[in-house]
């Protein structure tokens, strides 16, 4: 083929070459089997572009034939660049090819072949690969044609931009396009990028994604960071663009500073963009994350990723249009794809994960997003980052950032997309349902009852199965939590839950582990599920009424008490749903709804009877079915289904008898009643103690003392449920007397017998349940005379229980009647002795807003209750500790509080005014409801500090005596508690007033003659009492939630318009100020100036109990743990609140210590007059504690800081040194063993921060701060020395105790000397740091015998910096002695083998 192509380009002129090469090709077509002579395709007429093709290897053809090449594409664009080159007409040569090009490709179909692959002439030729590229992109491969060709290619793009895909299935501009991918080189790079550009602002959208897509395959590296930008203002243009202009930019090679300003315009886009093009512009700014960016790119990021808004926008969209379905479910689709884009770049980038966790703990406005991605990343656990989620959640709920109304947001909005994350909601509602915090658990509960109301059915039957679960845990705290939850459950979804009624039935068998209020929860749910009026769930009646007929029918008490209230609460369900049915239901289907209440109303009425003939036997149990009706009266709205059909004439005696007590209608004397309590007392000895009736009294009617509360109980919610809470038919029960014995025998009670000291004991225990139910029945009458009963009734009460107490002082082993029947016999305890127990400290980190309610108790000496012994004959018992047998006081009771002075006039037989009666609530009957109060609130408003279930069972009992209280929420209680405030801080005020009185009276004497003591000790507990109930209700965990804040504001309200009544707008922190204030001059003579932060508020006040002596009312100096304990709150309280803690140990340790030091055995300190040799290992820990948790909080030096940072830092590090060298010194003079336990333990720490935090700055501070270095080195190693004491001591006693802190210590002091000489040696002063002995020393410096005969090398040694010079006693950083075996040459090297000993441990050192 060469000579035949040199002879035919000499014969160009002739025109024989067309002939010669179709004559070939013709040849070629006979030996290849191609199509003869008359079907050859036709050849493009000659020019000078088609020419040159034609030398260079290159045949044009016409038609749907493709050009063909007959040489390698590099040999052809060789050629082709030489034939233009050595032409003669040079470069115009180039131009008139172009032109040619021009010409060929006008016709459609040239151009389509041009840009086609060309096919090789023979596939038998080696020359010529099997894939072959376009004519277009062989020339654009030639430099110098490559400007001019695309400059063509781009004139002729336009003609095709809008004729979209061809017949043949080719898109022209895609292909035009696809010519300029992946070139060798680019001559212009710059210039082909701006044309680019160009061409993309006026192209359609569809040509603009090619173009752009293709970018980084078009252009050089070179040009990348231009094209960026470009496209970066392209995209604040043009949201249309955003997906093409994301995939082009993740691929181009950018600077990291050119990435983040693109992704900052990324992200600015975000909220902008359409929903369907979010899964890519999340994914380009999550993958092009770094690490030292990564939290401000997330924290950016979720601010603008909105999701429930575009969620919204899409369904406005789509409420527009006819395809809504459609749309909003692409538009979930979309949100689930954001959600695994975030998940993949959570689970392979370790980074983005740890930005997250990191800025959910920092964010305070929390959105969708956050939630979701808490669940991702719980679901994923990348990197361990379970944990994290589940400590972020905790945080945030537990602050109110993460709140009930975010959750059912994210439900609502993003259902389907939250479902695939199930297991993960599953796990983190058990996980915050089982916590110790009870801020967390109403969210876990949330959780549940919104998991179940948005999934399906296999969703649903996984939460109940979890939450019975919880219920059978035996925990109660989770169970009270799953009970409500499935009672919710069962309220919102009835048809739902019935499907589930079985697993929910499981729960039978775990009922042993319930309390009373927990079995009444479960009975009304299995009831409301049972009979439902959709029926679903009456598969499980038969069930329970097997259950509860097993019940009752026991003999074991704990089980019929079970079988009593479950019968009672299926009563009451039955009722109450019978009722809620026939309101509902239309007169159509009242047929057949009769028949099915007509069973109910019978399998009621029989399951009374039942109940009734069961409880018969036995006294409690007759009293507990009268309590539960009577709670199933108060709480539910039922029909005359239920009837008492119990006579009450047994109960009383009409015959009004001669000797009666407590009458309060004295004109009543004729026709009256009395309660005939004596005679049933006394029939009620023989039988057994258990209360149940001998055989041989069971056909006779017998009324037992124990059922009187009870049954009158029961009685009173009648009347009121009858006559809309008017007690006129009954009100004469609460002046009528009883008949009791004469209580003159009280103060003879020594000379009568066990049994009649018992019996008076149980007569005094019945009267007074009697009147505590007298007084819960009358307590909300409006009526005055009834209000001046029911404050004598109260009066009635103080004074019976003050017989009591002496009675039980000589019963000794006497359980009293049962008053509360719904516990077991076991968890209701007499007292083995008369002394009661001391009450338990509450241990807990108090918050601020308590610290002042804790400080106020500690205001007056003579406010805390007596602990000093009467000299007396005769001592009473404390009654707390017999609370169990007194029967509950409803919470109105307290109401009474708010009852200022009663009175009436008596009318004589005349009807005129005779005298006039006044009464008023007396110190005694304030100090009993404070009391009641204060219980309640302890044990409703307390949250526990932990419900893990111990492994064996521990003190039962808690909750006797809680049962109606039970029935109330917490924020209900405390909403009683705010409404009673005012009354509450009038009492305050008045008791502080009496204080002040009675002290200017008596010029300051507590003790002057003529002062009722048994009053002023009433007074002292009524002012103890208050500030606990205050200090209890401002301690309600539930003020922090944001659905409380209304609440604790209008708490807050009542003490600021005490002092300022115009004040009728305030914000919390103006409350918060007023709140001190009001406690300052209600409970406090001394005078504080209001001025700064409420924490100087504290630190003042705190500080001033801290500088006065604590006394007890007979003027004897407090001591005893209960008051090192709360010494030692105040103390920490101060520490915590002053401002600068290091001068405030300085003052503590210069003036008081010294001052202790200074004066008598048992004296006390001038200055600190609570520090004492008793209370000095109080302050040492507190000083050592707080000093360690300072500098702690210490930040560390950098070089970078200033000159002023620098002196500000070392000199706050020199002060802590010199605090921390005084309190290490001390235990020179107090040397016992709890000091120095505290001593090694918070040395370590205050070393080990200093290492961490101190060195540092000493390091960057040592060359333009020598002196002061050196000086605070010196003062540490004298501490640290002393330190080196402490731990020989202790191995010298061998206490266990302390020297289990020796080697974490000999640690941190020897990472000390190796920091000292790594200081030294970054400073080039390592010349200065030499080896000595330190020789092993008891507390008070004499050398330790037992190390005397070893070596001199058998000592530890303890090095620093060389001061001018030392005695022997420095010889750490003295001059080497003769005994020093470890030499250090300027080379770094030892000198020789060297053997030296520290502790117990022989280290070899072999050295050339």
């Amino acid at each position: 083929w060469a000579p035949l192509l040199t002879h035919c380009s000499a014969l160009e002129q002739n025109g024989l070459i067309p002939c010669v090469v179709f004559h070939l090709e013709s040849k070629k077509s006979k030996s290849t089997g191609r199509p003869s002579k008359s079907a050859a395709p036709e050849q493009v007429p000659d020019s000078v572009f088609v020419s040159m093709l034609r030398e260079s290897g290159v045949t044009l053809r016409l038609g749907n034939v493709s050009n063909e090449i007959a040489v390698d594409q590099v040999v052809f664009q060789k050629r082709i660049q030489q034939y233009l080159r050595k032409n003669p007409r040079y470069p115009t040569i180039i131009q008139e090819f172009i032109s040619g090009l021009e010409t060929h490709i006008e016709d459609p179909e040239r151009f389509r072949n041009c840009l086609l692959p060309c096919v090789p002439r023979s596939a038998s030729e080696g020359s010529a690969s099997s894939f072959q590229e376009s004519l277009v992109r062989l020339l654009l491969g030639v430099e110098m044609l490559q400007a001019p060709v695309i400059n063509t290619l781009f004139e002729k793009l336009p003609e095709f931009m809008f004729e979209g895909v061809g017949e043949d299935g080719l898109n022209i501009p895609h292909v035009i396009i696809n010519q300029l991918k992946w070139l060798d080189r680019v001559v212009d790079c710059k210039d082909l990028a701006s044309k680019l550009m160009q061409l993309v602002s006026v192209a359609p959208v569809e040509i603009q994604h090619d173009i752009i897509t293709s970018l980084p395959e078009i252009l050089e590296d070179s040009q990348h960071g231009d094209m960026a930008r470009d496209l970066n203002a392209l995209l604040k243009e043009s949201t249309q663009l955003t997906v093409p202009i994301l995939d082009a930019l993740s691929s181009l090679n950018l600077s990291s500073t050119l990435l983040a300003e693109v992704r900052g315009a990324v992200i600015s886009t975000v909220s902008a963009v359409q929903l369907e093009d979010l899964p890519v512009v999340v994914k380009f700014i999550l993958h092009s994350i770094s690490a030292s960016d990564a939290n401000e790119v997330v924290c950016d990021l979720r601010k603008k990723l909105e999701l429930e808004q575009c969620v919204l926008s899409s369904m406005l969209q789509a409420s527009q249009r006819s395809e809504k379905h459609k749309k909003i479910t692409g538009s979930k689709d979309s949100v689930a794809l954001v959600l695994e884009v975030i998940k993949s770049a959570v689970r392979f980038q370790k980074i983005i994960s740890e930005a997250w966790l990191k800025v959910g703990i920092g964010l305070m406005l929390p959105f969708v997003i956050d939630v979701l991605v808490l669940l991702i990343l719980h679901s994923t656990n990348a990197n361990q980052s379970r944990r994290g989620a589940e400590r972020v959640l905790k945080v945030k709920v537990r602050a109110g950032l993460i709140q009930e109304t975010l959750l059912n947001k994210t439900f609502k909005g993003f259902a389907q997309v939250m479902r695939g994350y199930f297991p993960s909601i599953l796990a983190l509602a058990q996980g915050l349902v089982r916590s110790s915090d009870c801020c967390v658990v109403p969210f876990g509960g949330h959780m549940y009852k919104q998991a179940f109301t948005a999934f399906d059915s296999y969703c649903q039957q996984e939460v109940v199965g979890s939450l019975v679960t919880h219920v059978c845990s035996g925990v109660s705290g989770e169970v009270d939590v799953a009970l409500e939850l499935l009672c919710e459950l069962v309220s919102l979804k009835p048809t739902e839950m019935a499907q589930y009624a079985v697993f929910v039935k499981g729960i039978l068998d775990y009922m042993d582990n319930l309390s009373p209020q927990q079995i009444r929860r479960l009975f009304h749910l299995l009831s409301s599920l049972a009979f439902g009026h959709d029926q679903h769930g009456s598969h499980i009646q038969d069930d329970m009424h097997i259950v509860i007929r097993k019940q009752l029918s026991s003999t074991v008490p704990k089980y019929k008490r079970i079988g009593i209230i479950g019968a009672v609460m299926m009563v009451g369900s039955m009722g109450v749903r019978r009722y809620c049915i026939e309101s509902r239901f239309c007169s159509i289907e009242q047929s057949r709804l009769s028949r099915r209440h007509t069973s109910q109303r019978n399998t009621s009425t029989a399951l009374l009877d039942l109940v009734r003939s069961c409880s018969e036997g036995s006294a409690e149990a007759a009293a507990l079915y009268y309590d539960e009706l009577a709670n199933l009266l108060q709480t539910c709205k039922l029909d005359p289904l239920v009837q008492v059909k119990t006579s009450f004439s047994p109960l009383y005696s009409y015959p009004f008898p001669a000797s009666v007590m407590y009458n309060l209608d004295e004109d009543e004397s004729q026709g009256g009643i009395a309660i005939n309590l004596l005679p049933l007392m006394a029939q009620d000895v023989p039988h057994s103690a258990e209360g149940r009736i001998a055989p041989s009294q069971k056909n006779s009617r017998h009324v037992s003392p124990l059922c009187l509360s009870s049954f009158f109980r029961l009685l009173r919610l009648c009347e009121e449920e009858q006559h809309q809470g008017d007690l006129e038919e009954i009100d004469a029960l609460l002046g009528c007397p009883l008949i009791l014995t004469d209580m003159g025998a009280v103060e003879k009670v020594e000379s009568l017998s066990k049994a009649e000291r018992e019996f008076l004991c149980s007569l005094l225990f019945y009267t007074i349940n009697w009147f505590r139910e007298v007084v819960n029945a009358f307590c909300k009458q409006k009526d005055p005379e009834m209000k001046m009963k029911v404050v004598t009734r109260l009066q009635n009460i103080t004074y019976l229980q003050t017989l009591l107490e002496t009675c039980l002082a000589d019963c000794p082993g006497y359980t009293p009647p049962m008053a509360n029947f719904d516990c077991e016999s076991t968890e209701v305890v007499a007292p083995t002795s008369s002394a009661a127990p001391a009450k338990k400290k509450k241990k807990g980190k108090e918050k601020y807003l308590k610290d002042i309610f804790k400080i106020l108790l500690f205001q007056f000496p003579h406010c805390q209750p007596s602990q000093t012994k009467e000299k007396e004959a005769k001592v009473g018992v404390n009654l707390s500790s017999y609370w169990a047998f007194f029967r509950e006081l409803d919470i109105e009771v307290l109401d009474v509080l708010q009852c200022g002075l009663l009175s009436r006039s008596i009318l004589d037989t005349e009807l005129h005014s005779k005298v006039r009666e006044e009464v008023q609530l007396g110190s005694s009957e304030l100090v009993f409801l404070l009391e009641d109060l204060h219980r309640k609130l302890d044990f409703s408003l307390t949250a526990a500090p932990a419900k893990k279930a111990p492994f064996l069972k521990g003190k039962a009992g808690k909750k006797v005596g809680f049962s109606h209280l039970q029935q109330k929420s917490s924020r209900d209680v405390a909403n009683f508690c705010v409404q009673l405030l005012p009354t509450l801080c009038t009492h305050l005020e008045n008791c502080h007033n009496h204080f002040q009185t009675l002290l200017s009276e008596k010029q300051g004497v507590v003790d002057a003659p003529g002062i009722d003591v048994k009053e002023q000790q009433l007074m002292n507990s009524a002012y103890h009492l208050l500030l606990q109930v205050l200090h209890t209700t401002f301690s309600w965990s539930g003020f922090s939630h944001p659905e409380q804040r209304v609440l604790f504001k209008s708490a807050l309200g009542v003490l600021a318009h005490r002092l300022k009544e115009e004040e009728t707008d305030l914000t919390l922190e103006q409350l918060i100020k007023f709140r001190f204030i009001f406690f300052r001059e209600s409970c406090s003579t001394c005078t504080i100036s209001l001025q700064g932060l409420d924490k100087l508020y504290v630190s003042s006040l705190t500080r001033h109990f801290l500088c006065q002596e604590w006394v007890d009312p007979s003027g004897v100096k407090e001591r005893g743990k209960k008051h090192n304990d709360a010494l030692r709150s105040l103390l920490i309280i101060y520490l915590a609140h002053t401002d600068d803690v290091l001068k405030a140990v300085e003052e503590i340790t210069g003036e008081g210590i010294t001052e202790l030091l200074n004066a008598a055995k048992d004296a006390s300190s001038r200055s600190w007059p609570t520090l004492n040799r008793q209370t000095f290992l109080v302050y040492y820990k507190v000083m050592m504690e707080e000093l360690e948790k300072n500098v702690r909080k210490l930040p560390p030096g950098r070089q970078t800081d200033s000159r002023e940072i620098q002196n500000e830092k070392l000199l706050t590090w020199n002060l802590a040194v010199r605090d921390f060298h005084v309190l290490i010194n001390l235990v020179k003079v107090f040397d016992s063993r709890p000091v120095l336990n505290v001593c090694l333990k918070y040395g370590r720490l205050f070393l080990e921060s200093f290492l961490k935090l101190g060195m540092p700055l000493l390091d960057y501070s040592f060359k333009k701060h020598k002196e002061d270095v050196q000086n605070l080195l010196k003062t540490l190693q004298l501490s640290t020395r002393q330190l080196h004491h402490i731990c020989s001591h202790s191995k010298n006693r061998q206490d266990t105790g302390l020297t289990n802190h020796v080697p974490a210590l000999k640690k941190s002091l020897e990472q000390f000397v190796y920091r000292v000489k790594a200081m030294l040696t970054f400073n080039q002063c390592q010349e200065a740091f030499w080896l000595g002995n330190l020789k092993n020393r008891n507390l008070k410096g004499e050398e330790i015998l037992s190390q005397r005969s070893q070596d001199s090398e058998e000592e530890d040694e303890e090095s620093s910096q060389l001061p001018e010079g030392q005695n022997e006693e420095e010889e750490v950083l003295g001059t080497p002695k003769r005994n020093t075996v470890l030499v250090l040459l300027s080379d770094w090297t030892l000198y020789k083998i060297t053997v030296y000993y520290v502790d117990c441990l022989c280290f070899i050192i072999s050295c050339s």
